[in-house]
């Protein structure tokens, strides 16, 4: 749990928060609440392994201490005022049905609310079915904040005329590279999933933003796979020669038979320009030569990342550089604090992004209760 987990603007302020509210602080506060944790391959769970339980003892927890909770909720408008801040509410539009809660909702549901002080942790884009609107963004732009352009994050990316669709549903151990033009702007290793619009999973899921930032400017984006990421270009190039060598007679998709998946098989030699019946012994050596291109970097033209409803989390947001990472108030205007997604700061997979949201709610929550 570090700076290095995270994409940002401003990786010093992550790191900052981070060491404010880190693994330890966070497990501390989890067990005061009732919540027991246990590890498993490295990462922390709900001894219970219940969300339900988690949500629950919050609830419990803010309930005692006499917080008065607002569901289906909009916030029109936030306005700073001598004395604090007006917030102008109605009813929220198109909302789910309401969750049982173990807290009693405030009836009133238009009109105006007024504080000393305002927490702003709206949550970005991501998942708009569960309430994720962006409002939160606009909010804070006209309480004087830099919006930095909002993106998918965490999502599956599409590919132009894929040229792996007829593999759809294949699951493979490859490298995701991304490039923008001749940029390496990522990479990752793990199971890939392909599907027929391009590729998923959780490798892809890991550089997925670098690709979403740069389709967003308008820049040419590409993956390239590599389907044999525990072999060197050579060592995987003397594998295929020394299987031809002693199988020339076999077709060069039964060369293959041992290393790929069946679907996955027509699709590399097609993008390598070799017929699937083909002889190993007629190939020549520039066919090898891209063969073992090909299966080290299978090249995919990004067309586009899939759209927020898709996505786990958001890259882009308020600026960092406009918060007291200290304390989360606003650098732009006293009193108001942020936290969570609504920043500019998005993590890897595994629980990353909720480790930004507390560490900074925490913070925020604290500080702001402090005069």
């Amino acid at each position: 749990m570090d700076a290095g987990c995270y994409y940002g603007g401003n990786p010093e302020i992550i790191r900052q928060l981070l060491e404010r509210f880190g693994k330890e602080e966070t497990l501390k506060f989890f067990r005061e609440l009732g919540i027991f944790s246990k590890s498993k391959n490295g990462y922390y769970y709900p001894r219970s392994e219940q969300a339900a339980a988690v949500r629950e003892l919050f609830e419990l927890r803010l309930k005692k201490l006499g917080v008065h909770i607002h569901t289906g909720v909009h916030v029109k408008s936030v306005k700073r005022e001598k004395d604090g801040f007006q917030m102008i509410i109605s009813e929220a539009q198109g909302k789910r049905n309401p969750s049982k809660t173990a807290v009693t909702a405030d009836k009133k549901t238009d009109g105006t609310i007024n504080a000393g002080k305002v927490i702003l942790c709206a949550g970005g884009m991501a998942a708009p079915a569960l309430g994720s609107d962006g409002s939160g963004y606009e909010l804070a732009r006209r309480l004087g904040h830099t919006i930095i352009p909002v993106v998918p994050a965490l999502v599956q990316l599409r590919a132009r005329a894929n040229p792996l669709k007829k593999a759809s549903g294949v699951r493979t151990d490859a490298t995701v590279r991304i490039y923008e033009n001749q940029k390496l702007m990522g990479s990752d290793t793990g199971e890939v999933q392909i599907t027929d619009y391009g590729i998923s999973g959780i490798p892809v899921f890991q550089v997925s933003r670098h690709a979403a930032k740069s389709l967003y400017y308008k820049r040419p984006v590409r993956a390239e796979l590599d389907f044999l990421p525990e072999l060197p270009l050579e060592a995987a190039a003397g594998m295929l020669r020394s299987q031809k060598d002693r199988n020339c007679q076999k077709s060069t998709a039964e060369l293959l038979l041992g290393a790929f998946n069946k679907k996955l098989i027509p699709c590399i030699l097609n993008n390598a320009g070799i017929p699937l019946s083909s002889r190993l012994c007629d190939l020549s050596v520039k066919e090898m030569e891209r063969l073992v291109h090909t299966c080290k970097h299978f090249r995919l033209d990004i067309d586009s990342a899939n759209g927020f409803e898709h996505a786990q989390v958001c890259a882009g947001g308020v600026d960092l550089n406009e918060i007291n990472p200290a304390t989360m108030e606003s650098l732009r205007c006293r009193n108001l604090y942020l936290a969570g997604e609504i920043l500019d700061a998005d993590g890897i997979c595994g629980g990353y992004n909720l480790q930004w949201a507390w560490a900074g709610g925490y913070l925020a929550g604290w500080n702001a209760a402090a005069d």
